[in-house]
């Protein structure tokens, strides 16, 4: 796992000076080793900091170059299938002078060009310098689990792992006018949007190709879910399931350096440690979160799957004063501003003091398997929906927060009913806020593309669609990759897998979804290892007692700051919910 920058300007050619900047920035995400390469034939410079899980030597420096000196790659994430496909280059005649998995993608791309990308499973974001065709490769995974950003403008490409690059690059780079309108409608940024004018993330499961030197481009996608439903039997969606995780579980354990797993005490932790005890043994180590709080803590689900495995396991407590404490390395952890994230700036916090370089998560689980709330609603939205449209309209005048959100169904996409579930303040609050125009923010909510094809969705997969692409894909994936590398921490989602969410898309919605039992596949498939003590119970999110805390955080808020302190008003009185306060307060405290 590491951290990527690179620069491409025709106008001035780019220095040393100005590659190290951004990767500087970034240099927590690789701790372990960096690099960087100045071409002068064209002008461009690529800078690497490195996280080393496989191979651990030298050998696997970057930025690397092929034996011909023709391609160069600087690579973030893990393919996890590397040793498969090295198998099947050998066969080819291609010789290895590593073990890393970044020496396998230059000879899969001198081999099989973009199509490589095809075969690989994994998360990755990498660049190829490829100067016998003359051009530049971008490419993110399958999943969008590792995040890759660019600008291209001005004669000058600028590409990054993180946002704060760009602004270490230049720190005086145009904001982008519209982010908070977005922010406090979702709590996230919805790609393609970010906090700085012209800067983007390629979209995940997709290739740019950048000309030299006239840095055209060419972007394809080399990944899309295929919603070609093939298994309508649950017996044999339940027996594909098992063998089909138990080998995602496998893969995502190999490693040269430390690694665990985060055991909250839920279905999708519990499962993956019972999983990875077989391939581990005694070396098998999980650490989790515990509260004074018993309403927020799950230490007694915790003890019976430490009990049943034998886990190495540490607990750790967070209290109200460490939470204050940490605020301020928090704010400056986050790279791109979130309503979430605190719960894993501490759980990855504590992956690092654990000497752990990589863990396992359980994301991704409730979005392919049904296990949020939001998936038992289609019936309250179908009813809904039934309703004359100027009652959403009118919704805003609904004194309830809750109630109000009736009020995103006047959106014309299926994105409205997405909002409804998942979004904070509704348009007419953010034009108060903001002290803008109500049509102003109804006019970019509507801006937002969704693809065609999700109308013809099952209800319930319309669900999954939306906690998949858009709450995941745009803020627990962003949560968890800003804060594990903020710690130098790699997480691994094995639930992303990309056999697993191929299998996902294949098992027809009445067979994958039930509406009295969440995530009742994964229950089924493991019935015999799991206990019935972890599943047969209420679901409790991976939370921190946050409402009460955050009504002693003020983060110097102003005496005539109005708006955020009636919010806090309506926080300390039970009023507004601590999400939205939050969220408010980011969007003045966020630079």
């Amino acid at each position: 796992m590491c951290r990527i920058a690179g620069i491409i300007d025709f106008q001035v050619s780019p220095s040393e000076e100005a590659i190290n900047r951004m990767t500087n920035a970034m240099q927590h995400g690789g701790p372990d080793d960096n690099g960087i390469y100045i071409d002068e034939q064209w002008p461009l410079a690529f800078g690497h900091c490195r996280l080393s899980l496989i191979d651990l030597s030298l050998l696997g420096h970057q930025p690397m170059m092929d034996h011909d000196q023709q391609l160069m790659v600087i690579y973030n994430g893990e393919i996890y299938n590397f040793l498969e496909i090295r198998k099947e280059l050998e066969q080819k005649k291609y010789a290895f002078k590593s073990t890393s998995d970044t020496e396998v993608i230059l000879n899969a791309y001198k081999e099989w060009g973009t199509a490589c990308f095809q075969k690989f499973n994994g998360m990755f974001a990498l660049a190829i310098l490829d100067k016998a065709n003359q051009k530049i490769v971008l490419a993110r995974d399958h999943a969008g689990i590792k995040p890759l950003y660019y600008s291209l403008q001005n004669n000058q490409l600028i590409f990054a792992s993180e946002i704060r690059a760009f602004k270490a690059l230049k720190p005086d780079w145009e904001e982008n006018k519209d982010w908070k309108k977005y922010f406090l409608m979702f709590g996230h940024l919805p790609e393609p949007i970010t906090t700085l004018k012209g800067v983007q993330p390629l979209e995940k499961g997709t290739f740019l190709e950048i000309n030299l030197p006239s840095l055209e481009t060419k972007k394809q996608c080399f990944y899309t879910p295929n919603y070609n439903y093939t298994i309508y039997n649950e017996a044999d969606a339940v027996e594909k399931v098992s063998d089909t995780l138990t080998k995602a579980v496998e893969r995502h354990l190999i490693s040269d350096a430390p690694i665990g797993l985060f055991l909250s005490g839920g279905i999708d932790s519990s499962l993956l440690t019972l999983l990875a005890k077989p391939v581990v043994g005694n070396n098998l180590q999980t650490l989790s979160i515990v509260f004074d709080n018993d309403q927020f803590s799950e230490k007694k689900y915790q003890d019976i799957i430490i009990a049943k495995t034998g886990a190495k396991h540490r607990s750790y407590l967070v209290s109200e004063d460490e939470f204050k404490n940490a605020l301020p390395d928090i704010l400056e952890a986050m790279d791109q501003p979130s309503c979430d994230g605190i719960n894993a700036y501490f759980i990855n916090k504590y992956a690092k003091e654990s000497g752990l370089k990589a863990v396992l998560s359980g994301l991704g689980a409730d979005e392919l398997f049904g296990g949020y709330p939001s998936f038992t609603k289609t019936n309250l939205m179908q009813i809904l929906g039934t309703m004359p449209h100027f009652l959403f309209a009118a919704a805003k005048l609904f004194p309830d927060d809750r109630r109000k959100k009736i009020n995103f169904l006047q959106c014309k996409t299926a994105l409205g009913s997405y909002l409804f579930n998942r979004g904070l303040f509704i348009p007419a609050q953010v034009a108060q806020l903001l002290d803008c125009s109500e049509y102003e923010i109804n006019q970019l909510l509507h801006s937002l593309v969704l693809p065609n094809h999700i109308d013809a969705f099952h209800p319930l997969e319309k669900v999954s669609y939306f906690e998949t692409d858009w709450y995941m894909q745009n803020q627990l994936l962003k949560d968890t990759d800003c804060m594990s590398m903020w710690h130098s921490v790699e997480v691994r989602v094995p639930f992303l897998d990309k056999d697993l969410m191929e299998l996902a898309y294949a098992i027809a919605p009445e067979i994958r979804y039930n509406y009295k039992q969440k995530k009742h596949l994964l229950i089924k498939a493991f019935e015999n290892e799991l206990p019935r003590a972890i599943w047969d119970r209420p679901k409790q999110g991976f939370t921190f007692p946050f409402e009460n805390w955050m009504k002693n955080v003020r983060l110097n808020i102003a005496a005539d700051d109005v708006k955020t302190n009636e919010l806090y008003r309506g926080l300390f009185n039970g009023n507004t919910h601590w999400s939205r306060y939050w969220t408010y307060t980011l969007t003045q405290q966020y630079q």
